[in-house]
């Protein structure tokens, strides 16, 4: 049995849903972990293969077995457990959904399916909307925190949430997994897999549906439900052409539909949202496996169209983002101490989206439009000048067709001492160029200037009695320029961006984005792990302060729904019979709906409980209860939340 730690490199051991999952044992599959030794647990966020204690910044992993024994649906729910993330979601499952790392906005982070960097170029920060990512058949989710441009490019200001779907290990093995519960919830997966000679394959699928709640909040009157439906699909193949060479393709669908309620009333409006994640690439090793070379080719396509029955024109949005991306990525070992990673890239995306009008008798508007294309090369260095000490050091370079070079630097540490001890330090830059939604639509600003980060990061781990026992905290600073904002307009206006530029007479519109001078956000992460046979305590404790530090009447303010304080903490015990029982408290402190905080959100802490009995080795019953003191809380203003809810099923791996 391979090992693993669901735990975060810098000083945490992390906490699961409805169970700690620091643990030395489970499953692993290829690409997404390996084993150098007992103490080692190989990462991928870093776009290669790095064990934990070469990692200097702070990154939070989740294996398969930490994924299953959390019971939850989406990946928010997982990754919301961990230190640093917070979310705010417009109502019940399937509606809009932002993830927040370390107080960053939620387009300030990458996303990765399989090696593939997603973003939607049509949505307003052409960031990655977390709405239809579901559990499915992911068998690994690592969440790297702090500035991670040199490596990741555009966007990764906050962070990469790198998901990793299941890989075979055998030449025929598959999983199933089966429930259901409150709101006539369903949810059922499949998957098969294996290796035939040169050949390795795996499929998977995925059904979800629920009755929903209403996302407008039952507070303001909410009451008809708004229900959910998506269905996805995944798959990859490698076919190894000889000892050193080897082709994959990989593919990922998701098809959705969300009902949801407008302009703060219970309404039929419903959304439909379909994505395809499409990857090819070669990869060649040279020099007796020391020189590893990957070329591919990556295409994304989102496609979101809403509508209402109730309007004369039924259709009141429809928007496509397309991303194409050539890269390639080598790595060298000079020695069994130096090793570079470097590579080059190319990304083309455009995209278009339009707003029709209520009215048969106005026009359908033209698509608004906008395409960008930026060329990057980057490396990295990674030295090991002495036992348990590793520096690392990489620039990257980033030439936008409209903003021309930039240029990035990062860099840290970390040094494992004998007494248990894990020390780290890194410093890193960001930069972002604003979306095409952002340049091109009906409330783009061409004048915009790209947002600009730069962050560090120290922390301490001490491992104590065996691993046993795990503590840390991290302290982290950023700072954020010309940081891009909504600006809402109101009627009559003499703001001339509050016009529709070129229009002639002057044409109103609701509102335009502009740059915010400064932002910064700083904090504390800590985290606790403790392990006594089968019984597992976790918790962890962030404190992040996310301010506007830009001059005018809202300096010193929180930045919009980020709240100041977050807490988790997990316990549970397996006994010996196969039964085993888990309890997960999530606390949120207070936060502000909008920019001058006015409206504020109020605290509110919810309590899990899960339980599982294995039926055979491979089969397993499970079932939960979510919030069950039915706390009603808001993390989006006006919107509804998810209250008491009840689930069970069954598991099967094969």
């Amino acid at each position: 049995m391979f090992k693993i730690a669901f735990r975060t490199s810098i000083c945490l051991a992390a906490a699961a849903a409805s169970s700690a999952a620091f643990a030395d044992e489970a499953a692993t599959a290829p690409h997404a972990v390996a084993v150098a030794d007992d103490d080692s647990i190989v990462v991928t966020a870093t776009r290669a293969p790095l064990t934990l204690d070469e990692i200097p910044a702070s990154i939070a992993v989740l294996d398969k077995a930490a994924i299953d024994r959390a019971q939850d649906i989406g990946v928010t729910e997982l990754l919301l457990r961990t230190p640093g993330i917070s979310i705010s979601r417009n109502g019940g499952y399937g509606t809009s959904t932002s993830l927040r790392i370390r107080g960053a906005e939620s387009d300030q982070s990458v996303v990765v399916i399989d090696g593939v960097k997603l973003n939607d170029p049509s949505s307003t920060g052409g960031g990655f909307n977390f709405t239809n990512l579901l559990a499915g058949d992911i068998s690994r989710i690592e969440v790297l925190r702090g500035p991670q441009s040199i490596l990741w490019g555009s966007q990764a200001i906050g962070g990469v949430v790198n998901v990793v779907t299941s890989t075979p290990e055998r030449p025929l093995e598959g999983s199933f997994d089966v429930e259901a519960g409150s709101r006539e919830t369903v949810n059922a997966r499949a998957a098969i897999g294996g290796q035939t000679g040169p050949l390795s394959w795996r499929l998977g699928g995925q059904r979800f549906s629920t009755d929903g709640i209403s996302s407008h909040a039952k507070a303001f009157g909410g009451v008809e439900r708004d229900g959910y439906r998506n269905t996805n699909l995944s798959g990859r193949a490698k076919l190894a052409l000889a000892d050193n060479v080897s082709v994959e393709l990989r593919g990922y669908y998701a098809n959705g539909r969300v009902e949801f309620d407008g302009f703060n009333t219970d309404s039929n409006d419903y959304g439909l949202n379909r994505e395809f994640v499409g990857y090819a690439g070669i990869n060649f090793d040279l020099a007796d496996g020391r020189f590893r070379n990957r070329v591919a080719y990556a295409y994304t396509d989102t496609n979101r169209d809403n509508f209402n029955p109730d309007r004369a024109r039924p259709q009141s949005f429809e928007a496509d983002g397309r991303n194409r991306r050539w890269e390639y990525q080598g790595s060298f070992d000079f020695t069994d101490r130096v090793t570079a990673i470097f590579g080059a890239e190319n990304e083309r995306s455009d995209f278009r989206s339009r707003s029709p009008s209520a009215s048969l008798a106005t026009p359908v508007p033209a698509f608004a439009r906008g395409r960008a294309e930026v060329t990057s090369v980057y490396g990295q260095l990674s030295v090991q000048p002495l036992d348990g000490l590793t520096l690392n050091g990489g620039i990257r370079y980033d030439d936008h067709n409209r903003y021309g070079g930039k240029t990035l630097f990062a860099a840290g540490g970390v040094w494992r001492l004998a007494t248990g001890t894990v020390l780290r330090a890194s410093y890193g830059e960001g930069f972002k160029a604003p979306s095409l939604y952002q340049l091109f639509s009906e409330y783009g600003n061409v004048a915009l200037d790209p947002e600009r980060a730069k962050g560090w990061e120290a922390g301490i781990e001490q491992q104590l009695f065996a691993r046993k026992l795990v503590v840390g905290a991290t302290w982290f600073d950023r700072t954020t320029t010309n940081q891009i904002i909504y600006n809402p307009c109101s009627s009559p206006s003499t703001d001339p961006m509050c016009s529709v530029p070129g229009s002639s007479p002057a044409t109103p519109r609701f509102g335009y984005y502009s740059n915010v001078a400064r932002s910064e956000a700083r904090g504390i992460e800590t985290a606790a792990a403790l392990t006594l046979g089968g019984l597992k305590l976790d918790g962890n404790y962030s404190w992040i302060l996310a301010e506007d530090r830009s001059p005018g009447t809202n300096f010193g303010k929180w930045l919009p729904r980020r709240p100041r304080q977050t807490a988790n903490a997990s316990a549970s015990y397996a006994f010996d019979f196969g039964l085993e029982l888990g309890a997960a408290v999530r606390w949120s402190g207070k936060s502000y709906d909008n920019a001058s905080n006015a409206q504020r959100l109020d605290a509110y802490t919810l309590v899990d409980l899960r339980a599982e009995v294995k039926l055979t080795d491979a089969v397993k019953l499970f079932a939960r209860a979510e919030n069950i003191f039915d706390e009603q809380y808001m993390t989006t203003y006006r919107y509804g939340s998810l209250g008491r809810s009840i689930y069970g099923g069954i598991r099967g791996r094969f």
